[in-house]
């Protein structure tokens, strides 16, 4: 998160500097123009395009209009460049999307992202600014203050921020404030702003109706690894486990996991701890539900999806079996997609388990019912509808 950089601009002839803050690390932009409601969508893209901030000094509301606006032609941008160059007749290949877990299903991965990131970059140049008690004034502006509270602390402004990152702050707020009622979990999750929220409830399922391992009979101990809202310690816990450690090394996941657990009435079966993987000791059964693809975050959020090189999974593999009583099991829960994009192998997934000490006792698999499986028009969709969620019953 970039909050140590200033913004420098001229505005009705006097030189303004203020804070500039980007959570998903984005430099401040070096040019910037003060605009209003007078800026049309077609001036407004072409200066984004070139890397000049727009400022906006007018309506809230159609600020978040222009937005809308921005996104369409990136967009459309986008669809255009996937044509087939000027003068070569469209091959039958064009509209076909790459094999299966083929390099060319990794390239096409790869282009997404850029375009996705390049499409950020574009968006995020529209910004506004935010004053010390977190008022932004525009007209038409809702007062966010407690939006803002929840997601940076207390006392961070003024600072300029993109109206993008403002929004995503407001829906953050909303994500906390509604939660997601899941029944295994014995209630609902508020998750926070910079925490993935448990939206697919597939894998929460599979953590709930696995066999327990025998040795919970006997040593009532669980560890839940990288806890995020705390979902699974909560399920946990719901199963029987009269005490479970989850761990997490992110302050905003540990301060959600222990609202969560503190709200559904299990603080005193569930202890958070700030750690990197494991808490100290052996337990019946260590859970662990790491980001799915290897792959480089571009945000906190994102910290819940990728996962640079498969840090976790390899670091949960290569220590579960010392953190293990005898009997007891480690759980992976694990999606396929890495696999049909092509970034991972099953050889290699197999080959980080035999290398750890460990055998696979049984895998419990889930196909996935979340929007994306079904939207043909994602350049993604044919690995999507083939993706799997499954549950390694994992043994030292």
């Amino acid at each position: 998160m970039s909050v140590a950089a200033v913004v420098h601009w001229t505005e009705g002839g006097v030189p303004r500097a203020v804070r500039w803050r980007s959570e998903r690390g984005a430099p401040p932009p070096r040019h910037v123009v003060v605009v209003d409601d007078a800026l049309t969508a077609d001036t407004a893209y072409g200066l984004a395009c070139q890397g000049t901030a727009l400022l906006w000094r007018g309506d809230f509301q159609n600020a978040r209009q222009l937005l809308a606006a921005l996104a369409r032609r990136a967009d459309r941008a986008t669809r255009h460049s996937a044509r087939p160059p000027r003068g070569r007749v469209p091959a039958a290949t064009d509209a076909e999307p790459p094999p299966l877990g083929t390099p060319a299903m990794a390239a096409a991965f790869h282009r997404e992202r850029q375009a996705r990131a390049q499409r950020a970059r574009t968006l995020g140049m529209l910004v506004v600014e935010v004053d010390t008690e977190y008022r932004i004034d525009l007209r038409r502006a809702p007062d966010l203050r407690t939006a803002f509270a929840e997601a940076y602390g207390e006392g961070q402004g003024p600072f300029l921020v993109a109206l993008r990152e403002v929004l995503g702050v407001v829906g953050a707020h909303e994500w906390r404030r509604t939660g997601i009622e899941l029944p295994a979990a014995g209630g609902r999750i508020h998750p926070h702003y910079g925490v993935f929220a448990p939206v697919r409830g597939e894998y929460v399922d599979l953590v709930a109706s696995a066999p327990l391992p025998a040795a919970a009979a006997t040593t009532n101990l669980a560890f839940d690894v990288g806890t995020g809202t705390g979902v699974l310690a909560a399920v946990l816990a719901r199963r029987g486990f009269a005490r479970v450690v989850a761990t997490d090394r992110d302050p905003r996941a540990l301060a959600c996991a222990r609202a969560n657990v503190e709200r559904l009435g299990l603080a005193a079966r569930v202890e958070i701890v700030n750690a990197d993987l494991f808490p100290a000791g052996r337990a019946a059964l260590v859970v662990c539900n790491p980001p799915w693809l290897p792959a480089r975050p571009s945000s906190p959020l994102e910290h819940g999806i990728y996962d640079p090189e498969s840090r976790m999974l390899r670091g949960f593999l290569a220590g579960l079996a010392e953190h293990l009583v005898p009997g007891g099991e480690g759980w992976l829960v694990l999606s396929d997609l890495a696999e049909h994009l092509g970034l991972r192998s099953r050889a290699d997934l197999l080959a980080m388990i035999a290398a750890a000490g460990l055998r696979v006792l049984d895998r419990l698999d889930v196909r996935p019912t979340h929007p994306k499986v079904f939207a043909a028009s994602d350049p993604l969709h044919t690995a999507r509808a083939a993706e799997v969620t499954s549950l390694w019953r994992l043994s030292a």
